[in-house]
């Protein structure tokens, strides 16, 4: 006999949004969905249609974790169309409790409760118990987080703020020109205009025109990988590497920002589908390369989160805890 649901879970990032529902704290998720949000105008269409698809009853109360920043009521996506009140979507359900929260929040939130097979690590030492964890990890965007751990905390207490969006330095000349490009472009380059879905992108058609010849038209960061991974584009190649070791400078100067000797965690949706190759671009080099503080980031351990498991719908649930007792 199947469970009464009694919490929505969503974490909705810029490209989808991935549900369960939970029959109580700490439950295991049930009928996992991911759903392109391009395919639904509103996120209450797409959470109505995940209900009528599970064939299961509104939940009591519903968590979300999102790519976005949380400061009131209204919530307008930085990388996607979607905008809506919190007030007006608990009221539309009838949810006696919502929970909205960063997706990054969220998924630091997860971070105590992940398992080693879960976890690919990648270079350091050993983690420091009750030291700061730092989390990164681009995908549509880059999510920037991170648990810090007062005296008689388990679970550690979540930082939200926007990260990604920090000034990103070159640290030779040939970042120095990319940059420049980026620049043109954008104006202010962030972390993120490099390091995320369309970052990768954009740092392709930067060496493509650095270059001046060579490489072929892409629009989506899988494409960049597909060229360098499997196809032996040099330009490609040299675009991800690039990538990996903005990735690396920014972890880097998160783990000192925060003094993250309890580790520091990669999510998102690209680094996974690296697999082993990345374990030997440049992101570890970078991350360590920071003087006479090279040997502190060297203890510091990674690990690339497996994202099939799913851990910020976890995350979400643990804000609900937060938030009250049911």
């Amino acid at each position: 006999m199947q469970q009464h649901p009694q919490r929505l879970l969503a974490d909705i990032g810029g490209t989808n949004i991935r549900l369960a529902w939970q029959a109580g704290p700490g439950g295991e998720l049930n009928d996992t969905r991911v759903l392109p949000c391009a395919q639904f105008p509103t996120v209450d269409a797409a959470l109505a249609a995940y209900l009528q698809e599970v064939g299961v009853p509104t939940p009591r109360d519903a968590a979300f974790g999102i790519a976005n920043p949380v400061t009131g009521d209204a919530i307008r996506m930085t990388n996607h169309s979607w905008s809506f009140s919190q007030r007006a979507v608990r009221e539309a359900f009838g949810f006696e409790r919502l929970v909205v929260v960063n997706d990054f929040t969220a998924l630091a939130l997860a971070l105590p409760v992940l398992t080693p097979d879960q976890l690919r690590p990648v270079g350091g030492g050993v983690a420091v118990p009750g030291s700061a964890i730092a989390l990164l990890g681009p995908g549509t965007g880059l999510g920037v987080s991170g648990l810090v751990f007062p005296p008689g905390s388990r679970h550690g207490v979540p930082l939200s703020g926007e990260g990604g969006h920090v000034t990103l330095p070159a640290q030779n000349q040939r970042e120095f020109d990319v940059l420049a490009l980026l620049q043109e472009r954008y104006g202010h380059v962030s972390a993120e205009r490099a390091v995320s879905g369309a970052g990768l992108v954009d740092l392709y058609h930067a060496v493509r025109t650095l270059a001046r010849h060579g490489g072929e038209e892409v629009s989506a960061a899988a494409e960049v990988t597909e060229l360098a991974l499997h196809a032996g584009d040099p330009l490609a190649l040299e675009a991800l590497e690039l990538f990996c070791g903005f990735l690396g400078s920014v972890a880097g100067n998160l783990a000192l920002t925060l003094g993250a000797r309890g580790g520091v965690y990669l999510g998102g949706g690209i680094v996974p589908r690296l697999g082993t190759w990345f374990d030997s671009s440049p992101f570890r080099t970078r991350f360590e390369a920071k003087g006479r503080f090279q040997a502190y980031l060297a203890s510091i351990p990674c690990w690339v989160i497996d994202p099939s498991a799913t851990p910020a719908l976890h995350g979400a649930s643990r804000a609900l805890d937060l938030a009250g007792t049911d």
